[in-house]
């Protein structure tokens, strides 16, 4: 079994990890050197511009999709919307993790309260249901 599988290479989906476009997924296009890569969203799939980026301050994922090093954004779009590496990556535990917390820091004060009068519920009647089968 091999030691890594995550290798930096062109096609490989990652997450920007710092910056201005922290948060956002991106795809490896070209590797610059041993430190460096360029990166491209597409801007029209995830709003990150090509640019070249420190590999430190990217994660990258298991998914990637087979383009030539240095492809256009249209090449990569189109093999993006092909390979379905966008929506495999939204049904993965990672993303939806990411999504759940976005969507607790997002929350509003009354809605914070509404989740914890839920899980007070919640909890009661599984605390009941417990205490009926014993």
């Amino acid at each position: 079994m091999p030691m890594f599988t995550r290798f930096v290479q062109a096609g490989r989906l990652a997450l920007i990890t710092f910056g201005p476009c922290a948060g956002k997924m991106c795809t490896i296009v070209d590797i610059v050197n041993q430190k460096n890569v360029v990166v491209d969203g597409p801007e029209s799939v995830t709003g990150v511009k090509r640019h070249m980026m420190p590999v430190k301050r990217l994660s990258l994922t298991d998914f990637r999709t087979v383009v030539r090093r240095g492809c256009r954004e249209k090449t990569l779009k189109k093999a993006l919307a092909k390979d379905e590496v966008m929506k495999k990556w939204s049904e993965s535990a990672w993303a939806k993790k990411l999504k759940a917390k976005e969507t607790r820091q997002s929350m509003t004060d009354f809605e914070r309260f509404k989740l914890m009068v839920a899980r007070k519920k919640r909890s009661q009647a599984v605390k009941k249901a417990l205490k009926t089968k014993k």
